[in-house]
Order: structure tokens, then sequence, then C-alpha cells
């Protein structure tokens, strides 16, 4: 992998494969770049794609790990390794990433969202609030075993399936991240989706869903999507949080390579 240093001199790590316009894909909580190598592949005969370890994982730094303002600056790191006129696409929480840099004056043009995992609502911001003070509380006591079962069941994970995981050789490659979890967590907030921060977000965006994914998910994107000035929403028949690659890389190949061509002859 090359590295870049950002901001704060922090070296990021990232990966570029294919050609054409340059596209950045940002992972989501637990990933690193190779989670997104399947994604890539698929959009590599059309994009110069780009992955990279967000901070803290993989072979990226870990200086002033948690602050949201530095994770922004590792993507606009990477952003300008890629190449001018950029596009990005952000899975989950990697999405919230995305949508803070593009908020805050990074120059995106288009984006890609799947299903970034705001709680709006009530009972959301009660289940977020819950769920934060527990995650700190077991990194805190150092048990990182437990902040990945947190985060597994929180997302709607089974409890036997947990077990399952636990048993698995990748449970010490989830535990070796479980501190970023923390990180995921700072990019939510309160769970509120912040329409007032996100009306400066001038990038054409595309949000996406799973049609098989829970109420709230769904429900969460829709209020993402209206609180974006340039938004328009899909949704996937019979997906869920864990996305086929091979169904949102032809959607977001439609979205970038369409809205870059509308972009380039306008």
């Amino acid at each position: 992998m090359d590295r870049i240093l950002s901001a704060d001199s922090t070296p990021i790590a990232y990966r570029r494969q294919g050609e054409g316009p340059p596209l950045v894909l940002v992972g989501g909580a637990l990933s690193t770049a190779a989670a997104d190598a399947p994604l890539a592949a698929l959009l590599a005969p059309r994009f110069t794609v780009v992955t990279y370890d967000r901070r803290g994982r993989g072979a990226s730094g870990d200086a002033g790990g948690g602050d949201v303002r530095r994770e922004i600056e590792d993507l606009a790191a990477v952003v300008g390794a890629a190449g001018t006129g950029a596009s990005v696409f952000g899975m989950s929480s990697g999405g919230a990433l995305a949508l803070e840099a593009a908020a805050s004056g990074l120059p995106v043009g288009l984006l890609a969202v799947y299903e970034p995992p705001y709680t709006p609502g009530a009972s959301g911001l009660r289940f977020k609030a819950r769920c934060t003070d527990r995650l700190h509380r077991l990194l805190a006591a150092g048990d990182r075993a437990g902040a990945v079962e947190l985060f597994l069941t929180a997302t709607g994970v089974d409890p036997a399936t947990v077990a399952r995981m636990r048993r698995a050789p990748l449970w010490a490659g989830l535990e070796a991240l479980a501190h970023t979890l923390a990180y995921d967590d700072a990019l939510l907030g309160d769970g509120e989706v912040p329409a007032e921060r996100f009306a400066a977000v001038t990038a054409r965006t595309l949000v996406v869903c799973g049609g098989f994914s829970s109420a709230r998910a769904r429900a969460s994107t829709r209020t993402l999507a209206d609180a974006l000035p340039r938004a328009r929403h899909r949704t996937l028949t019979g997906q869920m949080r864990e996305v086929a690659p091979q169904v949102l890389a032809p959607v977001l190949a439609d979205f970038f390579a369409r809205d870059v061509y509308v972009r380039q002859a306008s």
C-alpha cells in the first residue's frame, strides 16, 4: 500500500487500482481497505478506485484517534491523492464520515452513502446514548471482545451468530480494531441526522438503503436524503445492512459515471 501524511503527520495507507475517474471508498466500522476489495474490484474497470485504512486500522497510524476533525483531514488527504474531481462512496459509518467531510468543505462533486447508521427520533436517541455509554465503559475496562459484541448486537446480529463468530479466526482481527468503534461512535454524535450542518453539503448525493434492512435504517436514510440539498434516495430490493457488492457496484457505477458526464458537459 502507498502512504500519505494527514494534516497532523499521521501516515494513512491507501491502495489504488483501475483506470478512469477517481473514486474513493470509505469503509465502515471494524473494516480496513481489505474489506472494500470486492467492491473495488467490481468498480475498477470504470474508475480509478482508491481504498484506504482509516485511522487506527491496518497500516495507518493512530495519533489523536477519536477526533472527528482528524478523520476528516485523513479523508481529505486521500481524496487529494486520488486526483482532481474525485468522487466518494461511504459505507455505513464511513458514509457519515464522508458527509461530515463534505459539510466541512471537502471539494467532492459526487457523493454516495449506504445506510449511515443514524438513529433519529426519541427512542433512537435513547438507544444511541445507551450504546455510547456502554461502549466507552467496555473500552475503558479493556474489554475489547465485549465492545465488538456490543457493536454487532446493536447492529442486528443475533447472539447465536455472534457466539459462532467469537470461535472463528476472524474474531481476533475484530478485537484488534475494537478501539476504533469509539471513532465511529463519535462520527454519529447523538444519533440525530445533523440537518443544519448537512445543509452545507453541495455535492450531488445518492443515499442508498436495503429493502430488507430494518424499518429504522430505511426511515433514517429517507430523513438523511431530505436533509441534503442535492440528494436522491434509492432502495435496493432484497438487500440488508451487509449489502452484496455485485448488487451495489452497478448502482454506484451508473450514478458516478452518469453524473460525471453531466458535470463535464455542463
